[in-house]
């Protein structure tokens, strides 16, 4: 496989490296929630609230009228809107995680060396109204400024298929990913792609030395297997991974061979790993169909951990957990059971911007 050129040198930062801003997608897409729309902006309210303060927040937004609506909720919620940027930008839905590019730093330089990877989406290869989502990260490039590759094949091939929620990087070289959303046949991203290529793609795009694959993603999640449920990266050296007591759930065996997986896994330069479990809810269903609630699906800003809550026994615990984990932010619960019944939650609508050196 000859992957079309990208400058060599760059890497994908992490989460907890400073960000210049947080961009989400504002709601309008009101199929992802039937019966509990009403609820989802108000969601998306908190969670500007408790960015503001830290760092820009960018939102994309269909039209003015949709601008106009935002504007109003976040006023009520007492967010200063000075810190917050509006871009019309049109949207399929609000999953800018994984609608949205990737951004990547040459190594060794300044903060300022920035770039976007802007791979294909195709709707995770399971829904139709992809096409305007597929245009965000070339619209992002554009407002930035900032250079843009298209990570194919070949000179000329076709575009790969990538969502940020199907990877995690520790900022120094290593990747974890699952084999279910990947390699499956279900839902095929890249069919034809092996294993070996995919990662000679992560090292080439995303400075990943070392790629750790895991098994399969957790019950109820239409994106057949994103790792953000399941595994994050909370420093260089430690995952917060998912782990299922209830040996009669779905997820539990599952997410046992994860943990398995990861008890043998080291780091790109070949040091084990620290891992800390992290429970999982009660399962969650809504219409008869169970939604993929995990606290694992939460997101680093600059000086919070924002942690999705599901009204369960387990809240606590994992709140707890995470909050060691991350000594010097603070660690805010955000309820996410209505948020849950569009199949994401808080990692999956946000996407940081790391730190540029203009950053003002």
């Amino acid at each position: 496989m000859g992957l079309i050129a990208i400058p060599h040198g760059y890497r994908m930062p992490a989460e907890w490296e400073p960000h210049e801003a947080t961009w989400i997608a504002w709601p309008h897409y009101r199929a992802d929630w039937p019966g509990k729309f009403a609820a989802i902006p108000w969601v998306f309210g908190e969670v500007v609230r408790h960015l503001h303060g830290q760092e820009r927040v960018r939102i994309l937004v269909e039209n003015g009228r949709l601008e106009q609506r935002a504007r109003r909720l976040l006023s009520q919620a007492e967010v200063d809107t000075a810190a917050v940027e509006f871009h019309r930008v049109a949207t399929n839905r609000c999953w800018v995680r994984d609608t949205g590019p990737l951004f990547i730093r040459r190594c060794g330089s300044g903060p300022g060396e920035m770039g976007i990877l802007d791979w294909k989406f195709n709707g995770w290869a399971r829904y139709s109204n992809w096409r305007r989502d597929d245009a965000v990260p070339g619209a992002m490039a554009r407002l930035l400024g900032l250079n843009r590759w298209q990570p194919r094949t070949a000179p000329g091939g076709r575009r790969i298929v990538l969502e940020g929620g199907s990877i995690d990087v520790n900022g120094r070289g290593t990747l974890v990913t699952t084999e279910e959303c990947l390699l499956s046949p279900v839902q095929a991203r890249n069919p034809g792609l092996s294993k070996p290529e995919l990662e000679e793609i992560f090292r080439r795009c995303l400075g990943a030395r070392k790629v750790l694959w895991l098994g399969r993603g957790i019950a109820g999640d239409d994106t057949h297997g994103h790792v953000d449920d399941i595994a994050r990266f909370v420093n260089p050296t430690t995952l917060a991974v998912s782990v299922e007591s209830n040996r009669g759930d779905a997820n539990y065996e599952p997410l046992r061979d994860n943990r398995r997986r990861l008890a043998k896994a080291t780091d790109q330069d070949g040091r084990p790993l620290r891992v800390v479990e992290l429970p999982m809810p009660q399962p969650l269903f809504f219409g008869g169909r169970r939604l993929p609630a995990s606290y694992a699906n939460f997101y680093i800003a600059n000086r919070t951990v924002l942690v999705p809550t599901f009204n369960d026994p387990n809240d606590r615990l994992a709140l707890s957990r995470i909050n060691r984990l991350f000594p010097d932010r603070s660690v805010v619960g955000i309820h996410s059971v209505d948020l849950a019944w569009g199949f994401g939650t808080l990692h999956c609508l946000t996407l940081q911007q790391p730190l540029t050196e203009n950053a003002g």
